[in-house]
């Protein structure tokens, strides 16, 4: 009991330095900024790995199905990127799901044709 109300404590100390102090919202910008940064580069490593393991596999799809899953995977990463953006809109969220239904439907598809065999 008295580890969480340190834990509390700590947090409601972090929040009030970054509301009070000169600067505290640029530093926590910049906190979140590095965050982001650290988990876009490891799902960017994470990627690079899948890839080296299974680049056999991804060789063996043929050359249709390989450039249906990169041009899935490209279709989701754009859409991803463009989030807010397209969230701003009514029209905009519709597009953002039929975007991503498509790239997940184009995955799927290569998924099942690559069970065939």
């Amino acid at each position: 009991m008295i580890d969480r109300l340190r834990n509390v404590a700590i947090l409601l100390a972090v929040a009030a330095a970054v509301m009070l102090l000169p600067g505290g919202g640029n530093a926590s910008a910049a906190v979140l900024q590095l965050l982001v940064i650290l988990l876009l580069g490891s799902v960017g490593w994470f990627a690079v790995r899948l890839y080296r393991e299974h680049r056999s596999e991804i060789y063996s799809l043929g050359e249709r199905n390989r450039g249906l899953l990169y041009a899935a995977v490209g279709l989701a990463a754009l859409t991803l990127t463009a989030t807010d953006r397209l969230w701003a809109t009514g029209v905009g969220t519709l597009a953002w799901f039929a975007l991503m239904a498509i790239a997940s439907g184009a995955v799927y598809t290569v998924f099942r044709a690559s069970r065939l065999y």
